[in-house]
């Protein structure tokens, strides 16, 4: 079936490269603070950069994926602060919860999956959905995994290469300017850098850390592949999404943890190997579940 081969063509190459992280890092020690921090200041926001100032949008899909995202992401954040309250769990797993949870895999996971599923029209949709997870990701996560007040939050985020990226590609995408001299190639080879380096790193950590799968991988996996998309099913249902907008949000809200959700949550929080392990799991675990949300939304 065309969504299994999209499956198989989008994690299996993702899991090899994790792989061979996890075996190099078993073998010979290395400084991962050095790789993250190269990662995040430069090759990750090359990459936002050079994926936003490329990104073609639907435009008649923007407002309600928007707000149906929107809603989305909301009834998801306040779902999981209610429950780490009534469970009596400590901030920082509370955090790491909700760091794992919020950010999905809508970029190479969940772009090549939709295309695959719904084709050239859903894709473009997809982009919408993408950009606003980065936005999200990039532009709000570093100040709420760091902590602090609202303003120092703030201010801290100004400051990251990250947002930089994420503000100036969009700039010039809404006025229309092109980088001269093919500026944006070179952007473009160091932004292709960002997802190897991210996911050997990964499989550093992961080899540095005593792999199990918990309580807190088991709910993260549940809330991100399970609870998300099912209230983005409904969230859709509710705002009358058309069809194809519907489809669209419930898929990219199926995806698993985000690998840029470790690199934040190492470089500014306090629970990286909870996450590191959450990604993989996840995304094995998404083999099982995103085939049930396919038959949900009608592509078979």
């Amino acid at each position: 079936m065309p969504h299994m081969q999209a499956l198989l063509n989008t994690v299996l190459p993702v899991a090899l490269v994790v792989l061979a992280g996890y075996l190099l890092g078993k073998r010979i020690p290395m400084d991962l603070t050095t790789l993250s921090r190269l990662t995040l200041y430069l090759l990750v926001p090359a990459l936002i950069f050079d994926a936003m100032y490329r990104a073609e949008y639907s435009r008649e899909g923007l407002w309600g994926l928007t707000l149906g995202f929107t809603l989305t992401y909301v009834l998801l954040f306040l779902t999981i602060q209610g429950a780490g309250k009534l469970l009596r769990l400590s901030p920082d797993v509370t955090k790491g919860l909700l760091v794992s949870s919020l950010f999905p895999n809508s970029g190479n996971m969940g772009l090549s999956l939709v295309y695959f599923a719904l084709g050239e029209e859903g894709l473009r949709r997809a982009v919408v959905y993408f950009i606003l997870s980065s936005v999200v990701m990039f532009g709000l996560g570093p100040a709420f995994i760091r902590g602090g007040s609202l303003r120092e939050g703030l201010l801290f985020t100004l400051r990251l290469p990250l947002f930089h990226a994420l503000f100036l590609s969009l700039m010039l995408k809404a006025l229309g300017i092109s980088l001269p001299f093919r500026l944006d190639e070179g952007v473009r080879l160091m932004g292709q850098a960002a997802i190897p380096v991210l996911l050997l790193t990964l499989g550093m950590q992961m080899g540095q850390t005593r792999f199990a799968i918990g309580a807190f991988e088991g709910l993260t996996s549940f809330l991100r592949l399970l609870l998300a998309p099912f209230l983005a099913f409904g969230v859709g249902l509710a705002l009358g999404l058309p069809r194809l907008e519907h489809q669209v949000l419930v898929l990219q809200s199926a995806t698993p943890v985000a690998v840029n959700a470790f690199l934040l949550t190492r470089e500014f929080g306090s629970e990286a190997n909870r996450v590191a392990r959450s990604v993989v799991v996840s995304t094995f675990l998404s083999f099982l579940t995103i085939p049930l949300f396919l038959l949900l939304i009608g592509v078979r």
